[in-house]
C-alpha cells in the first residue's frame, strides 16, 4: 500500500466510526460497540485489509489504556468515592479473582460436554477466565458519560472506580498464569507474593508520580498553554514505564496519578481536560478498530456455542455471585437493587481483548481459540449489557436528575479560584415587583456576570429590569449550597 492509501484508509475509518457512533447512539447502542464493528466489518473478512500484527495491536491497546486509565482517574472525584472505597477495592480485588475461579472452573467443566475431543486444561481454562475477569474502564466510562447517568446510592462512583482499578488484577492474573503455563509450574505463594509487591510499587509510583506532574505543572511556564496538555500527556507514558520497569504495576500507577492530578488545582485545567476529552476518544476509537480489523470473524463462528454458554454463565452466574460475596461486609446497609444493578454493569470491552492477545504473542496452544472466545463474549457484553443498562437503571428505579452546570456562554474561570460559571433562566415567578435585578432573589452566594437576551448581550446592574426567558451568567462559588 502506497503512503497515500494509508492516510486515506486510516482517516476514512475514523470518520465512518464516527458517523457510526452518532447513528449507534440513537439506536442506544454503545459507541465502542460500533468502533468494533467498523474494524470488522473493514477486515479480512469484511472488505479485505489485511492486518494480523498481534504485537501491534498489544501495543496500541497498552498506550490506548494508559490514556484511558489517566482519563478515567482525573474524572474519579475523591470526595465521591470515599465513601464507597472499601466496597470498590473489594470487586477491583477480590471480585476479579472470584470471578477467574468461578468461571475457570466452569470453562474445565463444561467445554468437554459441547465438544467431542476439545477440552482445556485447568491452568489454561483459567487463564481465558483471567482474561475476561475485569469490568471495562473505557466501556464503562464511555456509557455512563453518553448516557449522562446519575445513579442513586453512590452507584456511579463504586462502577467507576471499579472499572478503572481492577485491570491491574487481571492483567497480573493473565501473566502470571501464562507464566505457569509455558514453564509447566504454578507457585501460589509466588502469586501472592508477586500480587503485593505490584500492588504496592504500583501505588507508591501512581502516587508519587501524581504529586510531581501537579508540582509541575503549577510552576512551570510554557510559552504556550497548549504545551501544558502535551505536558501532561507525555507524563502519562512515562509513569506507566518507570512503575513497571520497578516492579509496580504499571496501570494502577496510571490510574492512581490521573485520580491525584484530577483532585488537586492545576494551570491551565480547562485547555488539559479539553485536550485529554479529544485525545481519550481518538485512542479509543484506534484501539477498538485495531482490534475489530485483528478479528476474523469467520474463525469466530467455531466457538460460538461455547462463547455464548460461558458469557452467559459470566454474565449471570460469576459476576452477581462475585459481587454478592465481595459486598457481604456491607449487605444489611446496601439496597438490594443497588446490588443487582452492580451485578448487572459487568462490561466487557477493549481490556479483555488486549489481555488475549498474550496467549497468541506467546504461541500458547489453543491461543486463537482463547483470542475468538472472549472477542465474542466482549461484543455479547457490549450489545446485551450495553444497550440495556439505562432500561435496566429505570426498571430499578435508581435512576434520578443529572445536576449538571450548563454554561452555553462560552466562558470560563480558573479553577484556582474555586468557583464556577453556570446559566440561569429567568421565570416568571422570580421576577419581582418592579423587575429589576436587585430586587430578583437568586441562590446563595451567586453574582450575575452577564445577561443575554436573545442576541443581545447586556452588562448588568442593580437597576437593570429582567424580562422572562433572559439568561443569566452567574458566578458561583463550589463550597456554597442553597
Amino acid at each position: 500500500m502506497t503512503t497515500e492509501l494509508i492516510i486515506f484508509t486510516a482517516a476514512s475509518l475514523l470518520l465512518i466510526s464516527l458517523l457510526l457512533c452518532r447513528t449507534g447512539f440513537k439506536f442506544g447502542l454503545p459507541a465502542l460497540l460500533m468502533f468494533l464493528v467498523v474494524g470488522m466489518l473493514f477486515g479480512t473478512d469484511g472488505l479485505g485489509i489485511q492486518y494480523n500484527n498481534t504485537n501491534q495491536a498489544q501495543f496500541v491497546g497498552t498506550l490506548s489504556l494508559c490514556v484511558i486509565l489517566f482519563s478515567g482517574g482525573m474524572g474519579t472525584k475523591w470526595k465521591e468515592i470515599q465513601p464507597v472505597l472499601g466496597k470498590g477495592v473489594m470487586l477491583s480485588t477480590v471480585g476479579v479473582l472470584l470471578t477467574t475461579v468461578l468461571t475457570g472452573a466452569f470453562i474445565y467443566w463444561v467445554t468437554p460436554k459441547l465438544y467431542d475431543g476439545r477440552s482445556f486444561t485447568l491452568l489454561l481454562a483459567m487463564l481465558l477466565a483471567a482474561t475476561m475477569a475485569s469490568t471495562d474502564s473505557a466501556s464503562v466510562f464511555n456509557l455512563l458519560s453518553s448516557q449522562k447517568m446519575n445513579l442513586k446510592h453512590r452507584l456511579r462512583p463504586i462502577l467507576e472506580f471499579e472499572s478503572g482499578s481492577n485491570d491491574p488484577m487481571a492483567y497480573l492474573l493473565t501473566i502470571v498464569l501464562l507464566q505457569a503455563i509455558t514453564d509447566g509450574t504454578f507457585d501460589l505463594a509466588a502469586l501472592g507474593t508477586k500480587l503485593v509487591v505490584q500492588f504496592a510499587v504500583g501505588l507508591f509510583f501512581g502516587f508519587g508520580m501524581g504529586k510531581v506532574i501537579v508540582w509541575s505543572i503549577n510552576r512551570i511556564t510554557l510559552q504556550n498553554g497548549s504545551l501544558y496538555a502535551l505536558f501532561l500527556f507525555s507524563t502519562i507514558f512515562i509513569t506507566f514505564a518507570v512503575s513497571n520497569a520497578s516492579g509496580g504495576n504499571g496501570f494502577l500507577s496510571v490510574y492512581v496519578a490521573g485520580m491525584l492530578v484530577g483532585n488537586c488545582r492545576i494551570a491551565r485545567r480547562r485547555e488539559i481536560d479539553s485536550f485529554m476529552d479529544g485525545m481519550t476518544w481518538l485512542v479509543q476509537i484506534v484501539m477498538f478498530l485495531s482490534l475489530g480489523l485483528l478479528v476474523n470473524p469467520s474463525d469466530m463462528m467455531s466457538v460460538v456455542v461455547e462463547a455464548l454458554v460461558v458469557g452467559a454463565f459470566l454474565m449471570l452466574v460469576a459476576r452477581p455471585v462475585s459481587v454478592v460475596l465481595c459486598l457481604l461486609p456491607w449487605i444489611r446497609e446496601m439496597n438490594p437493587k443497588a446490588v443487582t444493578f452492580i451485578s448487572w454493569v459487568g462490561l466487557r470491552g477493549a481490556v479483555p481483548i488486549i489481555f488475549a492477545t498474550y496467549p497468541v504473542a506467546a504461541n500458547i496452544p489453543g491461543s486463537e481459540i482463547i483470542f475468538n472466545i472472549v472477542f465474542f463474549i466482549t461484543l455479547l457484553s457490549l450489545l446485551v449489557q450495553g444497550t440495556t443498562i439505562p432500561f435496566v437503571a429505570r426498571k430499578l428505579k435508581l435512576d434520578e436528575p443529572l445536576e449538571e452546570h450548563v454554561n452555553s456562554f462560552g466562558v470560563e474561570m480558573p479553577e484556582e479560584t474555586g468557583s464556577y460559571l453556570t446559566d440561569l433562566v429567568v421565570t416568571e415567578s422570580m421576577l419581582p415587583d418592579d423587575g429589576t435585578l436587585m430586587h430578583t432573589t437568586l441562590p446563595k452566594g451567586s453574582l450575575v456576570v452577564l445577561v443575554r437576551r436573545g442576541e443581545d448581550y447586556k452588562v448588568p446592574s442593580g437597576k437593570l429590569v429582567l424580562q422572562k426567558d433572559d439568561v443569566l451568567l452567574l458566578l458561583q462559588r463550589e463550597d456554597i449550597t442553597d
